[in-house]
């Protein structure tokens, strides 16, 4: 039985053929507590099963008898039932939200893990918003659908055991039961198909919904500079309304569910009323057994309607069961195993012929930005970056029906398609040796610990400037400001209250471009990695204070191996060498002074001065 906190190991992804075999392993992971709340249930409907056999009973044997004994013992175990079943329902109650809890954090934990292990990859798999819905909604969901299984098991069990009872006191009125009661329910099934269709479709456009909502927020600035809000704006007003009607439908197949449930449940009430008037009438059963019956006949309301709400949730469980179970079993491309990268190793990419030695500051300039970014992503083994990979949901706009099935199969078949030719690139020989080893053939774990990329399209998390600078909290204090000062970011420890323990929001919206790209570059410094690949880490700062930066950064990583693409003069000067790309090939190498003897090399850098004075 998974308990809380779940225990959740990287790399633990069952495989999930269907999302039925989700939810099955889902609550198979739970035996115990599903149990067990099960059984708490069975308990907590103990008065409502008993009390119109005990009410009957006391009825017949001490009111008609006129025996007071008989009616004071029937009532204390009437009592003594209610007393029970209150207690059953605190405890069920209290390990529902256990349970629920469990849910919630084992889905969130499992999305973090994955998240971790896809790293670059995820963007390729699903959208963001898909991401943020499994982890936030559908983890809720899941909590919901554990609750009612338990319910429902719990429900079942009563069921047969009012049926029990009445099949005491009369056959023929139990045998109505059993039979009118599945009639009715398989009777109200075909509406739970359009309820399946219209929450799967909800689900769907919510997650585009919050995925428009996490583009807006994260480019808000550049969207004010280039006055797109409004018509971004409007898309996310027109997603909205599309939400909101998906979101009626839903609740009005809700609401169809809940009134055949009403009248199915009506129904067999009045079945039973009547034909337990008439069976007293002809003397089969006494008046304590009527109201037994007109007792029973009430309960059986909570069953049925027990079975409907499992219908409804059940359901919700297999659409979230369906994008969790997507998310959670995306593979990586990259095969596992290889031989471990040493210390500070050699890098030698083919297809630039850029050779990074050890313990060296390599400068790279080239007239084309995404050519130096796209050898940083070699050097790190990271796929290259592919426009509208897993985008293009604004395809669907307008839809219906069929159409709007093929473009959301057609999506599916894109991202497919993308995840084979990722898998098929991975295979190959990557092109880039480490100590003359390829790095497809290196563990990527070692990889990782070895070579750090930080980009321009790194982030900051929500939480204290020292978490920022120091996720892991590895480092001393002293280590932490001397890599803030190789930053020149001094100016965000004064601004923020607390100094170290002043709050950053999510993503560094609180703080100036120039400062984020600081802060960015202090944790990338402080990670202190053998290979430090540095992208663009000073374009967006002014030149004052990359004058700063430039000396103190080739001091900091003096002796070990730093990588940084940049056609600054100032980070040019500091380097201990700069290779100089044309067409995504080296021609060129040396120092920045000798360099500028080159006219083609003068215009690369003399274009990066008019930035920086700009």
């Amino acid at each position: 039985m998974r308990d809380f906190p779940p225990e959740v190991l990287p790399g633990d992804t069952p495989t999930w053929r269907s999302p039925l075999s989700f939810l099955t392993w889902l609550v198979r992971g739970q035996a115990g507590l599903v149990t067990l709340m099960t059984v708490l249930v069975v308990v907590w409907q103990l008065p409502s099963v008993l009390s119109p056999l005990l009410l009957g009973r006391a009825i017949d044997a001490g009111m008609i008898a006129r025996d007071p004994l008989a009616t004071a013992g029937w009532s204390a175990l009437l009592l003594l039932a209610i007393v029970i079943g209150a207690a059953g329902g605190i405890l069920q109650h209290t390990y529902v939200v256990r349970s629920w809890v469990i849910a919630i954090y084992e889905t969130q934990k499992r999305v973090g893990h994955t998240s971790g292990r896809l790293g670059h990859v995820l963007g390729r798999r699903v959208p963001t918003g898909e991401v943020l819905s499994v982890a936030s909604s559908d983890s809720d969901t899941f909590g919901a659908t554990l609750e009612v299984a338990a319910r429902f098991i719990g429900a079942v069990l009563s069921f047969v055991f009012v049926c029990v009872l009445m099949f005491v006191a009369s056959p023929q009125l139990a045998l109505v039961v059993i039979i009118l009661s599945p009639l009715l329910m398989v009777a109200s099934a075909p509406v739970l198909r359009p309820l399946s269709a219209a929450q799967r479709a909800e689900r769907t456009q919510n997650s585009e919904l919050t995925s428009l909502a996490t583009d807006i927020v994260a480019g808000l600035r550049i969207l004010r500079g280039i006055g797109g809000e409004a018509t971004f704006g409007a898309n996310y007003a027109a997603q909205s309304q599309k939400v909101r009607f998906l979101g009626v439908r839903v609740g009005t197949w809700q609401s169809v569910v809940a009134a055949i449930s009403v009248l199915v449940s009506g129904v067999l009430l009045v079945t039973l009323v009547y034909l337990g008037t008439h069976e007293l009438s002809a003397g089969h059963l006494t008046v304590g057994q009527l109201i037994s019956f007109v007792g029973y006949a009430l309960y059986m309301l909570w069953p049925l309607q027990t079975f409907f709400d499992f219908a409804q949730k059940w359901i919700a469980g297999l659409v979230a069961a369906a994008k969790t179970s997507a998310l959670l079993g995306a593979q990586t491309p990259w095969r596992a195993g290889g031989s471990p990268v040493g210390p500070s190793p050699r890098l030698v990419d083919d297809v630039s012929g850029v050779v990074v030695e050890p313990g060296r500051f390599l400068a790279v300039v080239s007239a084309d930005p995404d050519a130096s970014a796209a050898l940083v992503d070699r050097l790190g083994r990271y796929l290259p970056s592919l426009a509208g990979a897993t985008g293009e949901e604004d395809a669907e706009d307008g839809l219906r029906g069929r159409a709007l099935r093929q473009a959301r199969s057609d999506k599916a078949a894109r991202r497919a398609a993308q995840a084979q030719r990722d898998e098929e690139a991975a295979q190959l020989p990557w092109g880039v040796t480490a100590d003359g080893v390829d790095l497809r053939d290196v563990d990527l774990t070692s990889l990782r610990e070895r070579v750090l990329v930080s980009d321009t399209s790194s982030m900051l998390f929500a939480g204290t400037l020292q978490q920022a600078i120091d996720p892991w909290g590895r480092a001393t204090r002293e280590q932490a400001e001397r890599a803030l000062v190789t930053a020149s970011a001094e100016d965000v420890f004064d601004a923020l209250p607390g100094g170290w323990q002043g709050p950053i929001d999510e993503k560094g919206r609180g703080l100036s471009g120039g400062q984020r790209q600081r802060l960015i570059l202090a944790r990338a410094l402080l990670a202190d990695a053998d290979v430090l690949c540095l992208v663009e880490p000073t374009s967006a700062v002014d030149a004052h204070t990359e004058a700063r930066i430039a000396p103190r950064l080739a001091e900091f990583r003096r002796g070990k191996t730093t990588v940084v693409t940049s056609a600054s003069p100032l980070i040019l000067h500091a380097a201990d060498e700069v290779s100089f790309l044309a067409d995504g090939v080296e021609v060129a190498r040396g120092t920045h002074t000798a360099l500028l003897t080159r006219p083609d090399y003068r215009r690369v850098v003399a274009r990066g001065m008019e930035e920086d004075d700009d």
